[in-house]
């Protein structure tokens, strides 16, 4: 079963995919309409994107700070939050078990490649 299949299938996801790097491609599940997911793809990228830049920076100054490389991200809010590991996203519910699904990101995606290329 996919990553994807997988997290959607847990309690409070809302919906979850895969973006390409390059952001030529996208995939998902869940309850989001073609265009919203190909938003929410875009965003995940972009936010990846930056979010590297800032780690690097933050690693040129204290070398061994150990935020680099830099896995992802996920940011709360009062209805829903977003979780970015390599380059799955997951968007879950504001009572959906956070901890739970970030470590299961975490622990599924911890051999995948974080170079972006």
């Amino acid at each position: 079963m996919s990553i994807v299949s997988e997290l959607v299938s847990m309690p409070g996801v809302i919906a979850a995919g895969e973006y390409a790097y390059r952001g030529d491609r996208f995939s998902y599940k869940g309850d989001l309409q073609p265009e919203q997911a190909r938003m929410a793809s875009i965003m995940c990228r972009s936010t990846t994107m930056g979010v590297r830049m800032q780690a690097d920076m933050l690693a040129s100054i204290y070398p061994d700070c150990g935020i680099t490389p830099s896995r992802g991200w996920a940011v709360r809010g009062p209805q829903f939050s977003v979780c970015v590991v390599a380059n799955v996203f997951c968007f879950i519910s504001a009572e959906a078990p956070f901890n739970d699904i970030m470590q299961f990101m975490n622990k599924r995606l911890h051999n995948d490649v974080s170079d972006m290329v």
